[in-house]
């Protein structure tokens, strides 16, 4: 399949996907302040940059693309020209989420992954939230 726009108007596209402040983070961290708990964003300190931290429990929670981190739904489409170019950057991408969730896990932090699919269906989500950051940590 033919790309529809030029090199230029392609980058230009890429260029204005968000890191932070996406709509499916934005509804995890409503939801998470709607039950009542309280957050830092985006601590740089750490590693990966979790969306939401909860610094007095030691957890951290990130909330994926399913494209960009490869969620196993159908949102995680690979596209059909430039196979090579996207597959490495798909590998980056987990390669670079399995290192900081160690490097969290050395530094004594325990995360949670959220998908972008889970946060838009809400389906149990607020239950796994919670159990998550009820847990007393190992």
């Amino acid at each position: 399949m033919v790309d529809n726009l030029s090199p230029e108007e392609r980058s230009r596209l890429m260029s204005r996907i968000r890191g932070k402040d996406t709509k499916p983070e934005m509804v995890v961290r409503r939801l998470v302040h709607r039950l009542g708990y309280r957050f830092r964003l985006h601590r740089r300190d750490l590693p990966g940059s979790p969306d939401l931290v909860f610094p007095g429990k030691r957890k951290v929670i990130f909330v994926h693309g399913c494209y960009w981190h490869r969620h196993d739904c159908k949102k995680a489409t690979t596209p059909k020209s430039n196979v090579e170019f996207w597959q490495k950057k798909f590998d980056d991408n987990i390669t670079r989420d399995v290192k900081n969730v160690e490097s969290l896990t050395d530094l004594g932090w325990e995360t949670l992954i959220v998908w972008q699919c889970e946060a838009e269906e809400h389906t149990g989500l607020a239950d796994r939230l919670i159990t998550f950051l009820e847990r007393a940590s190992s």
